[in-house]
């Protein structure tokens, strides 16, 4: 089933609180193809952001939850399409029945452990459907029903899939 037809087009402003090592590139998801995470496994390019700078910040400090870690936040213009969303549980069924499974999927200790990361199947055939990206709930620690994400697995500086960092003064590349 085409999932397509389900999806949305985002026209707005999104966050992402950077480690400081990487401003020059704010727009590379190098870190996260590099490394992988919960929804692109090693060697995809994924974009993460948030929809508030509250939910960036929490998702950047993940695991250093009482020593605050130095940060550049940055705000993307984002008019991108089609994304799916998995904030909607009827969407989440649509895309795998046992939305519990995955949604809440312990993907690090799994890729740790080499074994499958469904979030990552799930991701790899919404790409093959071409969706380019995904709205899901934060699971940071301290997350609430506000903190959403936006997850862009292809993304440039134009239409339809536009996520450019908003750096009018050239401060990033300083």
């Amino acid at each position: 089933m085409s999932l397509r037809s389900h999806g949305f087009h985002f026209k707005g402003l999104v966050y992402r609180g950077h480690n400081p090592l990487w401003q020059h590139a704010p727009e590379s998801g190098y870190g996260a193809t590099l490394n992988g995470g919960r929804w692109n496994r090693v060697g995809q390019p994924a974009l993460y952001t948030s929809a508030r700078f509250e939910t960036a910040w929490l998702e950047a400090q993940q695991g250093m939850p009482f020593k605050t870690q130095p940060l550049t936040l940055c705000t993307y213009e984002v008019d991108c399409g089609p994304l799916l969303d998995l904030c909607d549980r009827d969407v989440c069924a649509l895309v795998h029945p046992d939305v519990d499974s995955w949604m809440h999927e312990a993907w690090l200790a799994k890729r740790l452990a080499r074994q499958s990361v469904l979030a990552w199947e799930i991701a790899d055939e919404l790409i093959r459907q071409g969706i380019v990206g995904i709205r899901v709930p934060s699971q940071a620690t301290g997350a609430g029903a506000r903190d959403v994400n936006l997850v862009f697995w292809k993304w440039s500086r134009s239409r339809p899939t536009k996520v450019r960092v908003i750096d009018d003064e050239g401060r990033l590349s300083r």
